[in-house]
């Protein structure tokens, strides 16, 4: 007999088609009872879309596997076969219900065929029962791959209102309460509590949203990825991040409601640049709220030098190592809240010497070491001076 193991229905004697075909009618209405008697899922009213695939898909898989016995060719249109791996998928089940109709399917057909076969010869009957089996797995690899076109499919329309959903976020200072709602409806992403912004260089946002804790979706944005976390102050989340991350430099926005997620993504955007430029520590993981200063001198960074020109002149005024040597001073006196002592035990010399260098810095600066206003100038503009030289 010819045929394959591809293609075991071209083995079976072509006049088994004429025997078999009166009886489909009947075969289609005992498999339908079979199916929904003995897979829970399927108990249901024959009617709407489930109805017409179960009908349609045993009425025309038996009709094609009749019409294949004895010829060597392959399983034709499987439109409908595929279409019900899609419905499955549709109406929130996984392929176990499919797989099981099918099993029960092939079983209720070759019962049929044994009886209607009672006079065929055995070898033929064997033959038979390979080609119904392997007929039906091939029905059921187009019902899987039509599950999984309808997969893909539905997650790529969730990423895509996902990423919306972060650009109306990110981007409204005051959005709309009713339009977030049902953005988010749409992209089944429960609204948090509370959350934060995390921007990274990342192009597979999809892939780095699943790593990190659940709930987290994300956006390609300019000029980075932006990633929302819900519940960012749970127990173990930078353990979570750093371990999702894998070294990747990234700035972690502040912790807000979901109403005001556009000032972490602000805050955790302005961060990056400085912390790509190594201005906001070594740690890979950099937290805005714990770079606030750096975050505000580096938001108008023309005013940021202007300051630094204008309350440092009297030390670019200096020679190299005097302006060192006073610039360590100031320092120290600053940051020791103008205390002689402290500051002589930061600089380790003697406190006299803190004094009479002291005496030289108010020559330089004048009235600007005694206006409170003006000596946190001082500082900031210090501050502004170390980021500018920590830049690359």
């Amino acid at each position: 007999m010819p045929g394959s193991s591809t293609t075991p229905w071209a083995a079976v004697p072509p006049e088994m088609a004429d025997v078999i075909r009166p009886s489909l009618p009947g075969v289609v209405e005992e498999i339908i009872t079979a199916v929904r008697a003995e897979v829970a899922e399927y108990d249901q009213p024959m009617e709407g879309e489930f109805g017409r695939l179960i009908s349609e898909g045993s009425t025309a898989a038996l009709r094609q596997f009749v019409d294949l016995l004895g010829r060597d060719g392959d399983v034709g249109d499987v439109r409908v076969y595929e279409e019900m791996g899609r419905a499955e998928l549709r109406a929130g089940r996984t392929l176990d219900a499919l797989q099981s109709a099918y099993r029960v399917g092939a079983r209720v057909a070759w019962r049929e065929v044994q009886r209607i076969g009672e006079e065929v010869e055995p070898r033929t009957l064997f033959v038979l029962a390979e080609a119904i089996f392997a007929y039906i797995d091939r029905l059921a690899a187009a019902s899987v791959s039509g599950y999984a076109q309808e997969q893909a499919a539905h997650e790529g329309s969730v990423h895509a209102r996902r990423h919306a959903l972060v650009e109306l976020l990110v981007t409204s200072v005051a959005p709309d309460a009713d339009a977030v709602a049902h953005a988010a409806e749409q992209a089944a992403w429960p609204l948090p509590a509370s959350l934060a912004a995390l921007a990274v260089h990342e192009p597979d946002v999809v892939s780095l949203a699943r790593r990190l804790p659940e709930g987290t979706i994300g956006a390609a944005l300019e000029p980075v990825a932006v990633l929302l976390i819900p519940d960012p102050d749970a127990p173990g989340r930078g353990r979570q991040l750093r371990r999702a991350l894998r070294d990747r430099p990234a700035v972690l926005g502040p912790t807000v409601p979901w109403e005001q997620a556009h000032l972490s993504a602000g805050r955790a955007l302005a961060g990056w640049p400085l912390h790509t430029a190594g201005r906001l520590g070594p740690d890979t993981l950099a937290l805005a709220d714990e770079h606030l200063l750096a975050l505000l001198i580096a938001g108008d960074e023309r005013l940021a030098r202007d300051l630094i020109e204008r309350r440092l002149a009297p030390l670019h005024a200096m020679a190299p190592g005097a302006r060192a040597r006073a610039e360590e001073t100031l320092r120290a006196w600053l940051g020791s809240l103008g205390d002689v002592a402290a500051a002589a035990e930061v600089l380790h010399v003697h406190p006299q010497t803190v004094r009479y260098r002291l005496s030289g810095l108010r020559e330089a600066f004048g009235d600007v070491l005694d206006d409170p206003s003006a000596r946190l100038e001082l500082e900031v503009a210090l501050r502004a001076a170390d980021l500018e030289r920590e830049q690359p």
